[in-house]
């Protein structure tokens, strides 16, 4: 590996290791927002991320954490926010996804069969999202806007608990 490649890698996993700032146990990889790192064409490294959605309000503070941990490898190393193709809840990790239901949320369904870039679709039909605490189906949604506007709160008939879903698009 050469020294411009470990250079590359040494950025990437400092930036990998920037939790979400809405769901601490995730990292910014887990949730698949960080999409590259990169040399640009004046020949200074970029982290390029793209948000959960254009209005996501951690937005600012993802790219200044990524930022803070990106200049420590690099001091002209730069965050570029890049909202095509838009992110989708297919991006999140299988990781990733274990993390969120170890936390009290259900993951999302995948909605694309592989993990390419897809177009966004919201699904706010009835789907059948299993409990992460005792793992029955028997669920129901007590609001379609939970804690955070890509999550849902619902609430397990099984075992009474309420829980986080976060909602695939």
């Amino acid at each position: 590996m050469s020294v411009v490649e470990a250079q590359l890698e040494q950025l990437r996993a400092a930036a990998a290791e920037v939790p979400d700032p809405e769901i601490p146990v995730l990292t910014i990889a887990d949730l698949g927002i960080l999409r590259d790192v990169r040399w640009a064409v004046d020949g200074e490294p970029e982290v390029v991320i793209t948000p959960t959605y254009s209005g996501c309000p951690a937005t600012e503070a993802i790219r200044s954490d990524v930022l803070a941990r990106a200049r420590q490898v690099h001091p002209q190393a730069r965050v570029v926010v890049e909202l095509s193709p838009a992110w989708t809840t297919d991006w999140i990790t299988e990781d990733g996804r274990h993390k969120l239901a170890e936390y009290g949320i259900a993951p999302p369904a995948r909605t694309q069969p592989d993990s390419r870039p897809a177009p966004v679709r919201l699904r706010l039909g009835r789907r059948v999202v299993s409990c992460p605490r005792c793992g029955a189906t028997d669920t129901e949604v007590v609001s379609q806007f939970g804690s955070t506007p890509c999550k849902a709160l619902r609430r397990c008939l099984a075992c009474a608990e309420p829980f986080d879903e976060f909602k695939p698009i």
